[in-house]
Order: C-alpha cells, then sequence, then structure tokens
C-alpha cells in the first residue's frame, strides 16, 4: 500500500468495511451468550486504548460498524490530545444477555480471555453500560485494563465543559455558560457532572435521560427542568451536549435543532459527515466530540504516568484552547476536518 493510500485509508471517518481498521476481531461465548467485538484501528502511535460499551444492537453489521467508527474516533482523540496511545474499541450485544450477577461475571471473565488474547494490543476501559467492577473482572483474566481503579467520568466531563465554553465562545463572543440554557442528554456519570459544571457555571440546565428518576435527580440538583428523552435534542436550547448514544444529529434532526452551539460528552455525535456542513449552513457551531471528550483518556494516562492532579487538571483543561483553535483554523469551514488534519500530520509523523 502507497502512502497516499494508506493516508486515505484513515481519512474515512465513517468505515463500512472490516478492511477499513487493522484488525476487528468477533467473538462469541456459547455458555454465556456473550457476542462481541473488537476494531482496532491504528496503533502507529501505541496500543489500542479505547472502552468497552454494552448495549443492544439491531444487528451484528451494527456492531461491528459502531465499534470501527468509535475506534476510528479514538485514533484522532488520541492523536489530538498526544497520548501515545492508537484507536480502538469494544462493544458486547446486550440482547437476550442476563446483567444479574454472577452471570454478568461470567460474561465479561469470557470477554476477558478476549481481550488477553490480543496481547496487549487493546486496552479496555470503561463504556456505556459497564462499571470499574467489569474491568477488574476483565484484568482478572490476563488482560492489560484501564479504568479498574478510578472512575475517569468526572475527567471526561471536565473536558467536555471546557469545550463547550470554547464553543460558546465563537458562537456568543461570551466567556462563560452563564445566562445560557444548556440541554444535557443523558445524565450519567459524564453528563450528570457536565450538567452540575454548566450550572455552577451560571447555566440553566435542561436535562433528558431514558432513567427519569436519575434525570430528575441530576435536574434538580442543578436546579433545572427535566426534559423527555425524545425531545431534548430539538428543544430550544443555547448549547446542545448530547452525553449518551452516538449520532443523535442525523440530517433529518439539523433542520429541526433550535441551538447555536452543539459541544458534549458523547462519541460519534455526527450521524454523518455531511451533517457538520448542513449545521454551518444554519450557523451552528459543532465542535468535534473526539477533541472534546478526551478528558477521560487524559486521567488514565495521568494515571498511568503517575501525574498530579496539577498536572491532570492542566491537561485536562488545555481542551478547551485546543478548541478555541480548531475553531478558528476553520473558520467557516469544517471543525473536524481541522481536528482531522491535525491528526493524520501527527500519524504520518510517527510513521516516518
Amino acid at each position: 500500500m502507497s502512502d497516499s493510500d494508506a493516508a486515505g485509508r484513515r481519512d474515512l471517518v465513517d468505515p463500512v468495511d472490516p478492511w477499513t481498521s487493522e484488525q476487528v476481531i468477533t467473538y462469541a461465548d456459547e455458555t454465556t451468550g456473550l457476542r462481541a467485538v473488537i476494531a482496532i484501528d491504528d496503533t502507529t502511535l501505541g496500543p489500542g486504548f479505547g472502552g468497552v460499551r454494552w448495549r443492544p444492537y439491531p444487528s451484528t453489521a451494527a456492531a461491528i460498524r459502531e465499534a470501527q467508527r468509535l475506534a476510528r474516533a479514538m485514533t484522532f482523540k488520541h492523536a489530538l490530545a498526544e497520548l501515545p496511545y492508537g484507536g480502538a474499541k469494544s462493544v458486547i450485544m446486550a440482547d437476550g444477555v442476563t446483567r444479574d450477577e454472577p452471570a454478568r461475571r461470567a460474561l465479561f471473565e469470557a470477554f476477558g480471555d478476549a481481550v488477553a488474547r490480543t496481547h496487549g494490543l487493546y486496552i479496555p476501559g470503561v463504556d456505556m453500560g459497564t462499571t470499574l467492577a467489569d474491568m477488574d473482572v476483565i484484568r482478572s483474566r490476563g488482560a492489560r485494563v484501564y479504568c479498574a481503579d478510578a472512575d475517569p467520568s468526572p475527567w471526561t466531563a471536565r473536558g467536555a465543559y471546557v469545550a463547550m465554553r470554547a464553543g460558546v465562545q465563537r458562537a456568543y463572543d461570551v466567556p462563560t455558560l452563564a445566562g445560557l440554557t444548556v440541554a444535557v442528554q443523558g445524565a450519567g456519570n459524564v453528563g450528570g457532572e457536565l450538567a452540575r459544571l454548566a450550572a455552577r457555571d451560571g447555566a440553566r440546565v435542561l436535562v433528558a435521560d431514558v432513567d427519569a428518576e436519575r434525570a430528575a435527580s441530576v435536574a434538580a440538583e442543578c436546579g433545572g427542568e427535566v426534559v423527555d428523552v425524545a425531545e431534548v435534542v430539538t428543544c430550544e436550547c443555547d448549547v446542545l451536549a448530547p452525553s449518551a448514544v452516538a449520532r443523535v444529529v442525523t440530517m433529518d434532526v439539523v433542520p429541526r435543532l433550535r441551538c447555536r452551539v452543539i459541544a458534549g460528552a458523547a462519541n460519534d455525535i455526527l450521524d454523518e459527515p455531511s451533517c457538520e456542513q448542513a449545521l454551518s449552513e444554519r450557523g451552528i457551531t459543532f465542535v468535534p466530540d473526539f477533541v472534546a471528550n478526551a478528558g477521560g483518556v487524559i486521567h488514565e494516562h495521568a494515571r498511568a504516568q503517575g501525574w498530579d492532579d496539577a498536572r491532570l487538571t492542566a491537561a485536562v483543561d488545555a481542551i478547551g484552547p485546543r478548541v478555541t483553535d480548531l475553531l478558528e483554523q476553520a473558520g467557516d469551514g469544517s471543525a473536524v476536518e481541522a481536528a482531522l488534519s491535525r491528526g493524520r500530520a501527527r500519524l504520518a509523523a510517527a510513521r516516518r
């Protein structure tokens, strides 16, 4: 493969076949009912690091596609954050699988065996549907694991918050969120903390979550309001912060948006690359998700390297100026492409 062909392969942000990744591993265990996919996108900068997502999928193809898309985002997330990791992601298909103990432990033991067989080429961490305890089970099977001893969620939220501030500065020319309305989709560990940070900065917070009690709890804590999950993406707000499932901004949704900034903690927010151009035409600033949500991976690297809290905080807060630079570089063009261009440059330098 020529250098230009390799670059073209890595430029894809929406891989649709397994040949766009270094490895796509499918794993099934009849005893536990486990069906999982591990996608290792690019190990130029180091072993592939990315979370384990456990949720239902409509098909095996959908699970593989999401694993590849998220793994590709991790490649560029690490490159932009200047971390020594490649991009990877895994998904476990939750259909028909009980989450009760001890069945849960058995499932993650089987998955841990699959991860161990990558011999450190894939490093898992927590993601949607998985916990620190699950990571500890995976580690017990001999796999290298991050996120088993400390929750990275507050740092993911902090990075998304400073990225949101940068997006607001670009769109509204104001330094804080004071007086603005922020709609947070997803009130889990990351989304809940992001809502709290926005509220402390003076924002009016709207909260939506599939768990109504959790949404109500976070909203009450923030002095905010609960919004129905079916309405949050298109509700009237200044900032939309998707912090749960992927691909919430589709071409069908774009015309109905009533925000001026999209900056959240979720992965893979745009359904397809053309959505960003459609957002731009409507005057909506999009903060690239793989830049905004890098706080968690920075936290894990900091723990591995023994950084103190001051150094970790400075590294996560640097996401804000990085977003500002990218938005300025993009101008009226694509911030995603500006970010990808920087990531490609780092990957190319590492290959040389």
